[in-house]
């Protein structure tokens, strides 16, 4: 068997793995549901009564931000996984294995985007019932769903590699935070870019939450015509842009968490 066959053999073994362990830990289910529900209530019917915009309903405008906001709390599973088997010494005992030294990253990553999955899943029935829709053909919105999974799963090697250099779960929590705390809010999550000032608006134009959240927007079918149009290009080609940011972010980070990885088992 080839090295990259065995890669993926192994990598579908630690993904069934990790699947396992999920079914056997109810509350980790119910908390990944109840978290998005949370939020589309929450945004939805605080900010929803204060934020007006142009030919749209707030609700509307909110469930892509919400979306994406989700997905990249979801991506931390696996740099808390990676922490938490790092700490337990799980990872010393498959490095005794005969595996891909790859498997264990590919299989943590895998399994991860079924967390995501679920998530996605409830929250789009919760933005259902507070009066989200999607207004466009059946395929735009499965590339919509299919560009939030794809970005949460570039996004799961990055936090690997955070996971493997901290390697305690408790400070995973902590320094993943911070990460995702600026780029989910200096971005057009919850409000539009135009409407923030200065060097903060040329920063969400150019976050990749900006670029993933608006493609999800469009291929939703949640914009209008009277909302200012973007004047960045990530925001002109929002599809173009969140798979580009989705391929760099992949191209950097997935060779580093291997060699992360490597290195971390090999002390």
């Amino acid at each position: 068997m080839n090295t990259f066959a065995l890669a993926v053999s192994d990598g579908i073994t630690i993904a069934k793995r990790n699947l396992i362990k999920v079914k056997r830990v109810p509350d980790l289910i119910v908390f990944t549901a109840l978290s998005p529900i949370m939020f589309v209530l929450v945004f939805a019917y605080i900010f929803g009564s204060v934020i007006d915009l142009p030919g749209i309903s707030y609700r509307a405008f909110l469930i892509a931000g919400i979306f994406t906001q989700t997905v990249l709390f979801g991506s931390t599973w696996t740099g808390r996984g990676m922490a938490e088997d790092m700490q337990k010494g799980i990872i010393d005992r498959f490095r005794s294995l005969p595996m891909s030294p790859s498997a264990v990253l590919v299989g943590r990553t895998t399994s991860d985007v079924a967390i995501n999955v679920i998530s996605l899943f409830v929250m789009s029935l919760t933005g259902l019932l507070v009066g989200w829709r999607i207004r466009t053909s059946v395929l735009d919105a499965i590339l919509g769903f299919l560009i939030l999974l794809l970005f949460a799963y570039a996004l799961s090697w990055v936090m690997a590699v955070v996971g493997l250099w901290i390697r305690t779960p408790e400070v995973f929590n902590n320094a993943s935070f911070i990460v995702i705390f600026p780029i989910t809010f200096i971005a057009n999550t919850f409000v539009p870019s135009e409407s923030l000032p200065g060097v903060l608006r040329v920063i969400a134009e150019w976050n990749p939450v900006s670029a993933v959240t608006q493609a999800t927007r469009e291929l939703f079918g949640n914009t209008h015509p009277d909302m200012p149009a973007p004047d960045a290009w990530p925001l002109q080609n929002p599809v173009l842009a969140s798979l580009a940011w989705t391929a760099i972010i992949l191209v950097i980070f997935v060779p580093f968490a291997i060699h992360r990885y490597q290195k971390a088992v090999s002390r």
